[in-house]
């Protein structure tokens, strides 16, 4: 069992959800169960997974959760372009938050690669 309360790539990854959040705020009113459901769930998505690997038993069940996470944070990524390309978004918002998500899938795939150690 780890705890992902002190792993920086959880508290990250909670951070880019309050932006997401934020972000999404300002989408129409239409895409509310649209695009702005599926991207704050896939936001959410990444520290949840983050977390509750953490507390399996198992390394490789962590791993397998941290995969869960990366996925996750993919399809973040590939729906805030969507938001651009809709215009719901800024070209600039666009890439500040994929720069921070890029992040975070660095700093998942740096610790799966010590949990396989």
């Amino acid at each position: 069992m780890h705890d992902y309360k002190k792993l920086e790539v959880w508290l990250e990854s909670v951070e880019i959800v309050t932006e997401i959040y934020l972000l999404t705020n300002n989408f129409p009113d239409k895409e509310k169960f649209g695009l702005v459901s599926q991207i704050n769930r896939s936001a959410v998505s990444i520290p949840s997974n983050i977390a509750e690997g953490a507390g399996r038993l198992s390394n490789k069940e962590f791993v397998q959760f941290l995969g869960y996470a990366i996925a996750s944070s993919y399809e973040l990524e590939t729906q805030l372009i969507i938001a651009n390309n809709l215009k719901f978004i800024s070209k600039k918002q666009q890439e500040e938050n994929i720069k921070s998500i890029n992040i975070i899938q660095r700093k998942i795939h740096g610790l799966i690669k010590s949990l396989r150690k």
